[in-house]
């Protein structure tokens, strides 16, 4: 079984010396006491560690800053997964000791490996000397290691030493500040490289590969698009294994970018070739409504718990909330094991592959090579427009269940309308994003309103197996009611939102 620990570090490295007189000789570390909280450094001694780390022939893992590796030595001897969270900050993921990578690290980096086999690409030898860094009742505040490293890639060989500070849970991350000014004194700063592996592959002369970084202001509308598209398939891609991990949200990001990929592709076909790029899109919307199955399930019950929280006791009657969760846990159990089975599935593995291969040979057309400027501005209003023709249309109709169908249809408008003029931000600026904003008040508006259509579904259902059960149904009733009022707000709602979007100044700011 996998163990996961966020880790929360800062390396240091030293530099050719520390400011005159103001610390010990160089490879020395200063003594912490005395800083921040800091009132005593234990010795725990040296230990030598001996890892290898894998990766694909082309590096995938180490180009999105994980690493993955398998370490003798020490007290967490066994395999390593590190996932990137922000800056100085991972998941270390850990998994028993055995000569094969275990399945549920396999798992994890799926998405990036694929078919693609993994194999040594560095070892890395440390002596490592540990120190504990207490506070004044004697709690851990952080581990201090100063690592000896010889690192191996084939005959080249490098070393160096650094210094890792770590913080234990639940510490203050200005502990790290705070040790920082007093190593920088001391000749130590922050280390360039953001991790071991890093350091180890630039000292060996194998660079990890870098990502393709954004368009820019002047770039064609070609590399615009692309950009963007890359930027959805790398979060596509990112978001895997969170959702392997049944991570917040996790399934949210990851159904988004696939919606953001196929909207692109329709918003601005005639920048890409749709010949090539439907046969993709009917795979991403495949993908999207799969990972819906569970996220739908999720943004329901939460819904319908809120709603219930806000009953008065009095009008609570029955096992409600018992019932609610017993309804929940059936069909997330089976939506869940739904959606891990999508991902392991080979469909899902070629569908990213079609992803990679369109972008690394993108079906350009004639207007690609024109500036983005000129190009986007006319993509995005012709998603606006078909909005606003669904919006007029569903606004004209007699309330009922044909104007839901209608309103559902324009809160899909308003994405595609939104994710449009998004992805022209980074051409247009300030007003594709006060558009984005605009719409956005409108997709909010309709998606509460559609939400409201399917609790009121569920409600319905919930009340029936209440019914069956003997319980008392009147709760269900009163929390249908409140919906159906909800919905009614949201529909007098709309004209004034929609009148905001619809502003002509907004779109003639586009250019």
């Amino acid at each position: 079984m996998a163990d996961t620990k966020r880790e929360i570090e800062r390396k240091f490295e030293f530099t050719r010396a520390g400011k005159k007189g103001a610390g010990p000789a160089r490879g020395e570390v200063p003594d912490l006491t005395g800083t921040a909280g800091i009132t005593a450094v234990t010795d725990q001694g040296t230990v030598e560690l001996d890892a290898v780390y894998y990766d694909t022939p082309d590096r995938r893992l180490a180009a999105d800053g994980l690493t993955l590796r398998r370490r003798t030595g020490g007290a967490d001897a066994g395999w390593h997964l590190k996932l990137p969270v922000s800056p100085g900050v991972r998941d270390e993921i850990g998994a028993p000791l055995g000569d094969a990578l275990p399945d549920s690290l396999a798992a994890l980096v799926r998405s990036r490996v694929r078919g693609t086999g993994l194999a040594p690409q560095v070892r890395l030898v440390s002596s490592r000397r540990i120190s504990h860094l207490l506070g004044a009742d004697g709690a851990l505040l952080a581990e201090l290691a100063t690592d000896a490293v010889r690192a191996e890639r084939g005959g080249a060989r490098a070393a160096w030493t650094e210094v890792e500070v770590e913080l234990a849970d639940g510490v203050d991350p200005g502990l790290l500040d705070a040790v920082e000014k007093t190593f920088r004194k001391a000749g130590l700063k922050v280390s360039d490289a953001p991790s071991k592996l890093a350091r180890a592959l630039a000292e060996t002369g194998a660079e990890t590969p870098a990502r393709p970084g954004d368009a820019g202001p002047d770039a064609t509308a070609g590399a615009q698009v692309l950009a963007y598209l890359r930027a959805q398939r790398d979060t596509l891609v990112a978001q895997d294994p969170a959702v392997r991990r049944n991570l917040p949200d996790s399934v949210h990001q990851m159904r988004v970018a696939t919606r953001r990929l196929r909207s692109a592709f329709k918003t601005y076909r005639k920048v890409l070739d749709r010949d090539v790029t439907d046969p993709v899109g009917e795979e991403l919307r495949w993908l999207a409504a799969e990972l819906g199955v569970d996220r739908d399930q999720e943004v329901l019950l939460e819904r319908i718990q809120t709603h219930l929280g806000e009953v008065p006791r009095t009008l609570v009657t029955g096992p409600v909330r018992s019932r609610l969760r017993v309804w929940n846990t059936t069909r997330r159990a089976g939506s869940r094991r739904r959606a891990l089975a999508v991902l392991d599935g080979k469909r899902y593995v070629a569908l990213l592959d079609s992803l990679d291969a369109l972008l690394d040979d993108p079906p350009l057309r004639d207007a690609a090579a024109g500036p983005a400027r000129e190009v986007l501005p006319a993509a995005v209003l012709r998603d606006f427009e078909r909005l606003a023709g669904r919006v007029e249309g569903a606004l004209a109709m007699d309330a009922g269940a044909d104007r839901d169908r209608a309103l559902h249809d324009a809160r899909k408008a308003a994405k595609r309308a939104r994710y449009a003029a998004e992805a022209a931000v980074p051409a247009l600026g300030k007003p594709a994003k006060r558009l984005a904003e605009a719409v956005k008040s409108v997709q909010s508006l309709l998606g509460d309103h559609q939400d409201g259509v399917v609790a009121r579904e569920a409600l319905r259902g919930l009340a029936v197996q209440a019914h069956g059960a003997g319980e008392p149904g009147f709760t269900w009733g009163v929390l249908y009611g409140r919906e159906e009022a909800l919905a009614e707000r949201r529909e007098r709602e709309l004209p004034d939102v929609w009148a905001a979007a619809a502003d002509p100044a907004l779109r003639a700011a586009l250019g």
